[in-house]
Parts: structure tokens; sequence; C-alpha cells
């Protein structure tokens, strides 16, 4: 499908000619029901979406007439992409959201590429039913001349463009609730904005605005209104008339006063007017607790961040700067950003590990007088003994570590402070303690600090010009080392990593001094036991160089001469091929155990937090979490790398579509760093949500089982039909130890799964009409638990024995024949909630009972055998009720045994019961 669009001559590529080659070319394809999900048409994560879309306008299906949901890629080529959108309208009449966004591919250094799409056809303004357009991620200067034509637009989602202004007729969208335009080049607002009396949702942060309109007081619904990372200088009186107004974010810009009447608004939740340089507050909201202020200079005149006399400053972020007298000759502007931590913006070396965020200070490039102080706050690593904590820096395209100083307030926090000669980015990092030295070529020795037997001579004439060397060390435990031979006499020295910057060989060979293996002596050992080890980049494999170096044995120590750096292991073991072992003792040292988390807030059940964490903290913050968040017990323990990315991606009908550029092709990545949250929220609304609010996932399908009840199928087959989130791994390195791979190769359509959790649907906030109303589904729909002559329990039977069932319900559970384990689960997954607790344990056991015969006389038995005679007595009653309707419903059809003529066995063995 591809040569079809790269084949086209440029004289003759039309939007027409476009439609018809496309059209052309592809063959009968997959059809519609594949594409299809219900009302959704989701052809952004298929290649060749245009040419799919035209092929199935072309065939006129009459499943598109009920399509209310397209999502393209904004990534196709230009004038296909024009030409498929010009179709839509004539074939999609009931469209009612349509997204068009870019950010599904990366550039080679992980950062998102925005797509091809600048400008939509003319057409587009004839979906009269269309409420949701989002353009987000392309690369849009103006905004298209339809778009304020769709007069039904709830939402419009513009951000990640390059807009630099809005046009005056986007007023005269009479039904707009949300408008996003986020990371453009606004430098100015049209007047006919303030028109939008419906708007509730206003987000115009990281812009390039200095001034507001004061028409923008007239937006009479505007509830959250965000103008962060702006230019703003003032802001009109006008704002102190949103009575509607419960959000209000001003951080990051140039503010020196605000209008008076902010406190009065009688919404207001939240003022956020970090980072400014506010001279002026009304004291009424220097008290507020609703106001945020850090970062400006309140009650005197701000001082110049980089002024000549020098000064100190401290940023929003919690960023301490120290600018001493004479280090910049003019006043400099200090602007700063806070990055997720990606791999293209966190060089970690192989046994390093992340502490802090990503700090961007500006302007880049501009050398201080003298150096400026800079203490950044950081996580406390887990392990301190033999490590180091450093800032590191990019300078000059290369990235350096500073000389680090701890500076501890309290037990949890702590600071890093260093000199830096210019502004650029700057991170924390643990790493194994570096030893480093100037040589000169007269040559001199270099001693590691935390392992004294660990040396390295260099003679005379090494080196012509002076090198940096630098040493690190790291140990490996005996009983790991030893548990992963298989031998109990195994043993290996530390790991000796050395690098040196300038030419990578010596003139003359260095000699290198390793302490022989624990337990091992030079007047005892058997050399043919004995390896020297060499990992050699970029292969990266464990080479055995025992026979290609003259290794000199003292009674503790070997010695050997090399003539460059890298890592080198001394191994004292039976086994004949060292590398690969040396390779998985390598991965072995990288290795986090992990744990995956899916929580979900008690009261908004459509707010899920994803986490990622070491398997030592899960315990306590499970428990910090517990009183806002409710969810099932965490994942098995997988193994992950540090800087690895992976992926939680919504099964059984959950779809992420958010306004974000974490979410790749429809799963949300994350990078697991150890000793950083690792953790994201994200929303998961119904459909009917849609026509309200933006939407940023949706609820496709649901589940037969009541929505307060997670059922343990859903825990543990990943092939269930409930809902649920499942991790994926993402780049993991290519040298991976057995042990991480196994953990890898699971069963299932995707190699890289990781683990399943189950999540429960959030609650539906409407109807859709007749049948559909959730209570109806819940109190009607059969489970098919128990037989014609026993008689059958809803679902709704069943919530009236949960609701009696109380505090006896694990006796009952043992009866039914649940194991203790499963006991102790739902016990952790609902611990505070007795009544989810009881509906857990009795819907999973009738779900897995579903359509077996004597199910329902085996929950009487456990019921009566746990002392519960009243329930048992109760189910019996609902049992004889269903009985009797069903003979009954026998004898209105004249199907009694005495009537039976020759089609009745047929026409009874047809019949449904009827539901008691």
């Amino acid at each position: 499908m591809d040569a079809v669009v790269e084949g086209l001559e440029p004289q003759a590529a039309t939007a027409e000619d476009a439609a018809r080659d496309a059209t052309d070319a592809v063959d009968a394809g997959p059809g519609v029901t594949p594409l299809l999900a219900g009302n959704r048409l989701s052809l952004d994560l298929y290649p060749g979406g245009c040419h799919r879309l035209l092929h199935l306008c072309a065939q006129q299906p009459h499943q598109l007439l009920e399509v209310e949901f397209l999502q393209l890629s904004g990534h196709e080529d230009p004038q296909l992409l024009e030409a498929t959108l010009a179709r839509v309208p004539g074939s999609l009449p009931r469209l009612r959201s349509l997204v068009l966004k870019g950010g599904q591919r990366r550039d080679a250094g992980g950062a998102s590429l925005r797509g091809s799409l600048t400008t939509l056809p003319a057409g587009l303004s004839g979906l009269a039913c269309l409420a949701h357009l989002d353009l987000s991620f392309n690369n849009l200067e103006t905004l298209p001349a339809c778009v304020p034509q769709m007069r039904s637009l709830g939402a419009l989602l513009l951000s990640h463009n390059r807009l630099s202004e809005l046009p005056e007729a986007l007023g005269a969208l009479p039904a707009l609730t949300f408008l996003s335009v986020t990371h453009n080049r606004l430098q100015t607002l049209p007047t006919a904005l303030g028109a939008l009396s419906t708007l509730q949702r206003l987000d115009l942060s990281e812009n390039l605005l200095d001034t507001l309109p004061s028409e923008i007081g007239g937006l009479s619904s505007l509830a959250e209104l965000n103008l962060a990372s702006n230019q703003l200088q003032s802001l009109p009186a006008s704002l102190a008339g949103l009575r509607s107004l419960r959000l209000l974010v001003l951080h990051s810009n140039l503010l020196v006063s605000v209008p008076a009447g902010l406190d009065r608004l009688p919404l207001l939740t939240r003022l956020d007017l970090r980072d400014n340089q506010l001279r002026d507050v009304p004291p009424e909201l220097l008290d507020a607790p609703f106001v945020r202020l850090q970062g400006n200079p309140l009650g005197e005149a701000p001082p110049d961040p980089c002024s000549p006399p020098g000064c100190s400053v401290t940023l929003a972020c919690g960023v301490r700067l120290q600018f001493p007298a004479g280090a910049t000759a003019t006043p400099v502007t200090i602007h700063y950003r806070l990055w997720l931590p990606e791999p293209r913006l966190v060089p970690l070396g192989p046994h390093d590990s992340l502490l802090s965020g990503v700090l961007e200070l500006q302007p880049h490039g501009v050398a201080f007088q003298q150096e400026v102080g800079l203490w950044l706050l950081f996580v406390p690593p887990r392990a301190r003994r033999c490590r180091e904590v450093v800032v590191r820096t990019l300078s000059d395209d290369s990235w350096s570590d500073l000389e680090t100083q701890l500076e501890e307030e309290a037990p949890k926090r702590l600071w890093a402070h260093c000199q830096v000669p210019h502004f650029s980015w700057f991170l924390v990092v643990s790493r194994p303690v570096s030893d480093t030295c100037l040589v000169p070529p007269e040559g001199t020795l270099l001693c590691s600090s935390g392992h004294p037997g660990v040396k390295v001579t260099f003679p005379p004439g090494a080196t012509e010009e002076p090198l940096h060397v630098c040493m690190q060390v790291v140990r490996m435990a005996s009983r790991e080392l030893r548990a992963l031979l298989g031998e109990p006499e195994g043993a290996v020295s530390p790991l000796l990593g050395l690098s040196q910057s300038g030419d990578p060989s010596f003139l003359r060979p260095v000699t290198v001094q390793l302490p022989l293996p624990p337990g091992v002596t030079g007047l005892s050992l058997d050399r043919s036991r004995l390896h020297l080890l060499y990992w050699a980049p970029p292969a990266a494999t464990w080479d055995d160089i025992t026979a290609q170096v003259a290794l000199e044995l003292t009674h503790l120590y070997a010695r050997f001469q090399v003539t460059h750096f890298s890592w080198y292991w001394l191994w004292y073991t039976t086994k004949t091929c060292v590398g690969g072992l040396a390779r998985k003792a390598w991965e072995r040292l990288r290795l986090h155990r992990v744990n995956l988390i899916a929580l979900q807030r008690r009261r908004d059940p459509e707010q899920v937090l994803l986490q990622c964490l070491p398997r030592n903290k899960v315990d306590a913050t499970l428990r910090r979490l517990l009183e806002r968040y409710r969810g099932p017990e965490p994942s098995d323990t997988v193994e992950m790398f540090e800087g690895e990315k992976f992926f939680a991606a919504f099964e059984r009908g959950i779809d992420v579509d958010a306004d974000r550029p974490d979410c790749v092709e429809g799963r949300v990545c994350f990078v697991f760093y150890s000793q950083l949250k690792n953790v994201k929220e994200v929303y998961v609304t119904t459909t009917l949500d849609r026509q309200a609010q933006a939407v940023r996932g949706q609820v496709g399908q649901w589940s037969r089982v009541p929505q307060d009840v997670w059922t343990a199928a859903g825990a543990l087959n990943p092939t269930s039909s409930h809902p649920k989130v499942s991790f994926y791994r993402g780049a993991v390195p290519e040298e991976v130890p057995e042990e991480a791979e196994a953990a890898r190769q699971r069963k299932g359509a995707d190699a890289m799964w990781m683990a399943t959790l189950p999540i429960k649907l959030p609650r539906l906030r409407g109807s859709e009409g007749p049948g559909q109303r959730l209570g109806a589904s819940l109190s009607l729909a059969p489970l098919n638990l128990g037989d014609a002559e026993t008689g059958f329990l809803t679902q709704s039977n069943l919530l009236s024995v949960a609701g009696r069932l109380g505090p006896d319900w694990p006796a009952v559970a043992l009866h039914l024949g649940l194991p203790y384990r499963e006991l102790q689960r739902i016990r952790h997954e609902f611990r505070d909630d007795l009544d989810g607790q009881i509906r857990h344990m009795l819907f999973s056991w009738a779900e897995r009972q579903a359509g077996q015969p004597g199910a329902v006389g085996l929950l009487v038995q456990a019921l009566e055998q746990s002392d519960r005679q009243d329930v048992a007595e109760e189910v019996r009653a609902v049992l004889e009720l269903g009985r009797r309707k069903y003979q009954d419903g026998i004898r209105r059809t004249s199907l009694a045994p005495g009537d039976l003529g020759p089609s009745g066995p047929s026409a009874s063995q047809s019949l449904e019961p009827a539901q008691a």
C-alpha cells in the first residue's frame, strides 16, 4: 500500500488522483468487520489507514452509516489524507468524534514526531453531529476554516501544533465546552473568545501570550483556566468576574501583580501563582489555603537572577541557585523546565541509577565569569555502600559528572550541591565510587579508595599527552554467585571498570592489579580454574583472555598488562565456558525485582493509578495509598533493568485515547527507574461521557459481573472477558539473562507480556434507552447458576445472599472449596471493605460454577455447614419459587407431561426456564 503513494508522479499527485489510485490499488482487504468495534472505526494503528478507509467508502458498506467514532493517524501522506477526509462527510454522516493525531512515531532520540496535517478540507463542515475533534501533534499553522463552522462541536483539541493565532470566528461555536491549545505559538487571543458562553475548560499553557483580552471575563461557564508557562505580565480585571471558576493556573509567567477580587470567587479551589515576579498581592490571597506562591520574591522588588552584584534564587521546583558577585557582566533572565526522565535525556552507565528528574536551565551556552552554585533535591538511594551521588550535566554534546557535595536537611531530604560554569541539563545519579587521576607522560599510580587491593600502574611513556583516567569497582555477593554457578567453590574478584579520555590505546602496556577471588591464594590455586574475563563493547560480550595475557600471581593478588581499558573480572570456577556465566552475573548486578500495581480512587473509579516499584517498597506504598485508592494485590514479581521502557495497555474494551505524548499506539509508556516513583494516572470514562466532557479513555463493553465486583478469573486468566490492565516490555537490552528471558516468554499473543491486573469499570452516568440501563442489566442478566430441576439463581439473588453473610463469609468460602490463599488475596484486595470481600468471593465462585450441575446445591450445603441456616432457607425459597414459575410456564404453553404431542419434547427442550 505504501508503494502506491510513493509512486505518484508529482505533477499528477492531486487529492482526487490520490483517492482514485488508493481505491484502485487496495484489494478486498480485511473488510469492515475486523476494523469496526461497535460504532468505532480505529485506523490510526493500522498501516495504510487512509487506504483502508477509502476502500470501505468505495464499497459503501451499511455499517459505515452507524460509525460515530473515527481515528486516523496524522502521519499519513498529506494529499492522501486530504482526499480521505473529503470522503468522510458523505460516508459517515453520524460521525461524533474525529481524531487525527500525530505523535505515534518517534525520532532516533525518542521524541514524538508531529503529524503531516496542515489543513482540513472545507467539506468537513458538513459533519452536523461532530462533537469531538482532536488535531493534536500536527503541523497546523492556522486553524482550518471549516472548524468554526462545526456548530455541534463540544471539544476541540489543538495541542502541540504551530498556531500563532486563533480566528475571531472561533467565538461562533455555541456548544464548545473544552478547548485545548497547549504547546503552540499563540501571541494573542481573539476578543470573540469571550462569546463562548458554554466553555467550561480552557487550556492555553506553553504559549507566548503576553496579554489577555478583557473579553475573557465573559466566559460565564468557565470552571478551569490554565495559562501556565506564557509571558503574561498583567491580567485583566475582568478575571474576577468568572464566577464559575474552580481552577486558575498562572505559574511560570512574568506577573508582577494580580487583580483584586480573585479571593472572592465563590467556587475557586486552586490558584497557582508560582514562579512569577509578584510584588503586590492582596493580603487575602497571602493566607488563602488554595493559593500557591512559591518562587515569588514577595514584599520586595525581585532581585535580578543573574545581576552583577550577585544574588540567591530559589525556583518553584525546589532548585536553589547562588550567583557570586561578578558571575555575569550583564543581567540575564533565568528560564527553567523539568523534564520527565526518558532514555534520550538520561545517560546511565551499566551500574548507575537515577535519583532525580531532569532539570533544564536556560539560556544555554552563557558562560559565567565565576562558577554558580547549584543545589538539586533528590531521592536518597537505597544502598550507599561503595556508591556515590553525583550531578551529571551535558556540556559540549557529551555528558560529564560534576564534583558534588551532599547536604542533609532531614533523613529523607538531601541536596546535591555542585558548581556549574554555564546552564544546561542536570540530573542526580547514583554510581559506583569513581576514582580519577590525570596521567602525565612521566607515569603515575591509581588506587581504588574503596578496595585498596585494586591498583593500576602507568609506566613512563604510556602517553604523550596527559589523560584523565577513571576507575570504578563493583562487588558481587558470593552467595548470589554460588547460586548462579551451581557450585559451592566458585568465587570471583571485584569487578573492575576502567575508562580514559583521549586516545583509546596506550603507547606502553599498563599494569593492573586485582585481588584474587575470596578463599583463593596464589600458593594453592589451580591455575586451570582461574579465568581473566574482558568485557568488549559494543558487542557487550565477555571474552576469556586468560591465554592472551601473562598472569603474575602473588599470595593475594593477580597482575596483568593491558593496552586499552574496559571492564575486567577474575573468576575461579570448574566451569569451562565462563563467558555466558559472566554475562548472566553482569546482568544480575543490574536487575531489579519489581511489582506492578493498578489502583482506583475510592470516590472516582474512573481515575486509575498505574505504578511500577521495587518489591521492597510495595507494602509501604499500599499502606500510604490505602485511604485514597483501592485495587487488586500487586502482580507477581518481574525483573527489570534501570532505564528499561515498558507499557501499560487497557484490555477487553477499554481504550486509552489520551491527549498525552506518553500514549504510544494505545499504550501508556513508562521508563523504570529504581529510585523514582514510576507512577502515572489514566482516566477511563464511559462512552456516554463523550458528549459532556473531553474523553481520555472509554469503555466499550461491560462485564456480566456487577461493577463493584472484581472476579478472580480476571486476575488469573489473561483470556477472561473482564476489564484489565496489562503491562508489556518495551526496549529490552539484547543481552538479557536467562532468568529475565523466562519472564518474557509467557504464553499469549504478546511475547513481551509481563503481568495483568483486573480493574473495576466506572459507573455509567446515564442510560442509552430502554433495556440499556445499568440496573436492569445487573438484576436481569442470568448467571446460568443451577439447572431446571434444582432451580436457577440470578445476580440479584446472589447480591441478596451477599448482603446477609457478614463476617461469616470466610467459612462459607472454605466450604465452597476456595483455597485459603485465595481468601488471603481477597482480604488484601478489599482491605477495609467487608461488602467488597463478600461480593468478590461469591461472584467469582459463581462465575467458575456457571453451567455446571449441582452448583446451587453446593452453595446451600456450604451455608448449612457454616451455621447460616437462615440464608440457606432463603435460597431454598428462591429456588422453589423458580421451580413453580418453570412448571407454570410449561402448563401455559400446553406442554404438561400429560399433554405432550409428537412435537412436545422438542418444544419443551427449547423453553428457557423462568428466573426467580
